[in-house]
């Protein structure tokens, strides 16, 4: 490959990497930010002399998140609400776009015509509601899993890529006395991995920072997720800022010392950014390779 060395060239290339330097900035200072907050005293935090780096370097926030039962058990919540939602979700998508890759489906096209249309409309909150209570969902990890089993959005994508694999290889397994089941098993997925490893980190990003669906479906705090808890500890705190503004200072103290203070707040951000951030560099070389899914094939 002949690189280029011309002015313009050299331009271009400086101007892509001061781009791409300022973009890692702009989101590498927040994360620096909450983590030095997570780890500095409380009295440095209430004086705004925390910035970039930890100030009198203090874990008893994590401490706290740690021996406290609520945090730990949403944290475990959270993981098998993302475990097992994702599961159901790759093996629904990925099955279901196989199938409609193919044009010999009967009513192929009315098939995907309705899983268009979902992309555009839906049954709205209020109806959603009525079939998870109905069918028994209510108040269960169910309902975070099953109503959202399959994104039409996730799942187009995959069938542009399954229409785009090689029909000589499955023709051959066929031959070999595979049914199709096992064609899907043991050929189309094994080569698919790029495609299933970027719809797989989707859901798995899309399942662990959901709280809405959980905020409207789950009754019981023991089966809260850890962004439901946190939004909790940051309206309560909010409550205990605003009661102390109108003068209920009495008040505010007995809302304030039922949460958590600012670096509480913090360190149980960070615990939630922790499992994304291990997660996705073990993802991240096929991410690469299936982020263009759907560009060209199809």
């Amino acid at each position: 490959m002949v690189r280029d060395k011309t002015v313009s060239s050299k331009i271009l290339d400086l101007t892509i990497q001061l781009t791409m330097l300022l973009v890692i900035i702009i989101v590498l200072v927040p994360i620096v930010h909450i983590i030095s907050v997570s780890l500095s005293h409380p009295d440095e935090i209430a004086l705004g002399r925390v910035g970039l780096w930890p100030v009198r370097l203090d874990f008893l926030a994590y401490s706290t998140i740690l021996t406290d039962s609520v945090v730990p058990r949403a944290v475990l919540n959270s993981l098998i609400i993302t475990i097992t939602g994702t599961a159901v979700n790759i093996v629904l998508t990925t099955l279901t776009a196989y199938a409609i890759s193919k044009k010999e489906l009967p009513f192929h096209n009315t098939i995907i015509t309705y899983i268009l249309i979902t992309m555009l409309f839906s049954g709205g909150l209020i109806p959603t509601f009525l079939v998870v209570r109905a069918f028994g969902m209510y108040d269960s990890f169910a309902s975070l899993v099953i109503p959202v089993a399959v994104n039409a959005y996730y799942l187009i994508i995959m069938h542009s890529f399954f229409k785009g694999f090689p029909a000589e290889l499955e023709e051959s397994a066929r031959l070999d006395g595979c049914n199709d089941l096992q064609i899907f098993a043991r050929i189309v997925l094994p080569l698919s991995k790029a495609a299933v490893a970027t719809i797989s980190l989707f859901y798995v990003v899309g399942h662990w920072n959901s709280f809405f669906t959980a905020m409207i479906y789950l009754k019981d705090s023991h089966k809260f997720p850890l962004q439901l808890v946190l939004r909790e500890i940051v309206l309560q705190t909010q409550l205990a800022d605003r009661l102390a503004e109108m003068g209920q200072t009495d008040l505010a103290e007995q809302v304030g010392s039922k949460v958590s203070t600012t670096s509480v707040q913090y360190a149980t951000l960070v615990v939630s950014i922790i499992p994304m951030m291990i997660v996705y560099p073990f993802v991240q070389k096929y991410f690469v390779q299936g982020v263009m899914i759907g560009s060209l094939k199809g």
